[in-house]
C-alpha cells in the first residue's frame, strides 16, 4: 500500500497547465468537484470543440494571471453548498501540490466572495491525499512549487 500524503484544509498549489505558479486553495472533501474563480470568461467555437479564454484572480488583493486558454470538457449543472444549481463550464487542468502533479476536472465560476480562488474537491483529492482539518498550509512553497516557464 502506498503512503497517502496528509494536507491541511488550506494549501498553496500550482496550476502549471494554466501558467499559474502559485494559488491558495481550500481543500474540501464535502465538495464533489473543484471550482476555480475566473474574472471573466469568453467562449470560442473551433473545429475541435469549444475553447474557453478566461482570467484567474490569483490573490484577493488584485493579482491576476495572464489570460488563460483551455479546451472545454463540457458544461453542466453544479449545485453549491446553498442548494442553488448553476450551469458551469468545465476544463481539464494540471495541479501540482506536495510534489505530486496530476490532472483534474475543474469548473469555472465566480468565487469573488469566497476566501480562496480555488476549491479542490474530493474527486481530485481521492486516493491521493488525506485532509487533516487541524492543519493549514502544511506544505512549504519550496516543497510544493517550482517556477514554470
Amino acid at each position: 500500500m502506498t503512503d497517502v500524503i496528509t494536507l491541511g484544509w488550506r494549501e498553496r498549489l500550482a496550476l502549471p497547465s494554466l501558467g499559474i505558479p502559485v494559488l491558495k486553495a481550500k481543500l474540501d472533501t464535502g465538495a464533489r468537484s473543484s471550482s476555480l474563480h475566473v474574472e471573466w470568461l469568453e467562449t470560442e467555437q473551433r473545429e475541435d470543440g469549444t475553447w474557453l479564454r478566461f482570467q484567474v484572480r490569483t490573490t484577493r488583493k488584485g493579482g491576476v494571471s495572464a489570460p488563460c486558454l483551455a479546451k472545454a470538457t463540457g458544461r453542466r449543472a453544479v449545485t453549491d453548498s446553498g442548494g442553488h444549481a448553476t450551469e458551469r463550464w468545465f476544463i481539464h487542468a494540471d495541479i501540482e501540490i506536495a510534489g505530486q502533479r496530476f490532472g483534474a476536472e475543474v469548473n469555472l465560476t465566480d468565487r469573488r466572495h469566497m476566501l480562496f480562488p480555488l476549491l479542490l474537491g474530493r474527486t481530485a483529492l481521492m486516493g491521493r491525499f488525506r485532509v487533516d482539518p487541524s492543519l493549514s498550509y502544511s506544505q512549504t512553497p519550496r516543497r510544493v512549487l517550482r517556477e514554470f516557464p
